[in-house]
């Protein structure tokens, strides 16, 4: 074998062995969320007082928080994905191989609205930090938040009463 071909063989077994590899699991191929998330309901009061119920995924874990809804490619309008941190501090989100718009309402650790993130760009590498530290985010399709009226006078009630 010559040189070049064993230094690509070995160039591919170390993407594979990545530990932030990016690439969809055998769950997330179709375009779904990958099931390893546990699921969970979220309220959200908005800024006029209307509570609105979602389903969320929770991405609970660095891994988790990392995969996000990479490769999702269907999101229906009442499902979410919440990332739980452990504590608070500045959060950034960004659109790596997302192929959805989405809203990103970050939160602080009592669950009032920090800031939002309308219509984040898929597929883009900007950074999209938090406006101060929060412990959480909610990802929602693009358009959401706007029409919910959900803004720095909501509130996420996780998990709801």
């Amino acid at each position: 074998m010559n040189r070049s071909y064993l230094a690509g063989l070995l160039w591919l077994a170390l993407l594979g062995c990545s530990p932030q590899s990016t690439s969809p699991s055998a769950a997330a191929i179709g375009g779904s969320i990958d099931e390893s998330f546990e699921h969970s309901q979220l309220v959200v009061i908005n800024d006029a007082g209307t509570r609105h119920t979602f389903d969320v995924y929770l991405a609970q874990d660095d891994p988790q928080r990392s995969r996000g809804l990479m490769f999702v490619r269907n999101l229906p309008q009442k499902t979410g994905m919440l990332f739980i941190y452990d504590g608070e501090d500045i959060r950034s989100m960004w659109m790596k191989n997302t192929y959805l718009s989405l809203d990103i309402i970050y939160a602080r650790a009592d669950g009032t609205v920090s800031s939002v993130v309308h219509r984040a760009e898929p597929l883009s590498l900007r950074s999209m930090p938090s406006s101060e530290p929060v412990k959480f985010a909610l990802e929602l399709n693009a358009g959401v938040a706007r029409r919910l009226l959900i803004g720095s006078g909501s509130r996420l009630i996780w998990p709801p009463d």
